[in-house]
């Protein structure tokens, strides 16, 4: 006789939290990688003045490549890519 596994609210919470982990953002995705994967994410990139996503260098550029090109800083790129991540992880 087979069983049934119940699947409790605190097992589905960590598998969102996993999956939610594997979406992470990191310097190194493309800016059209991140545009086509996280539209959500663009109001982030507008607020910082990358406005890549038609830009004909997203398929080629770094997110780090295309911020120090528009000038922003190593501390400035770190909070953005929080934000990226956030918005991420708040869909």
């Amino acid at each position: 006789m087979g069983t049934k596994k119940k699947t409790s609210a605190k097992s589905k919470s960590a598998k969102e939290s996993v999956l939610r982990s594997k979406a992470k953002i990191s310097k190194d995705m493309t800016l059209g990688e991140l545009a086509a994967k996280h539209p959500e994410t663009s109001e982030v990139m507008f607020r910082y003045g990358l406005h890549c996503a038609g830009c004909h260098m997203a398929a080629h550029e770094t997110i780090e490549q295309g911020a120090l090109a528009h000038g922003i800083d190593a501390k400035t790129i770190e909070k953005m890519m929080k934000e990226l991540n956030s918005a991420v992880a708040n869909k």
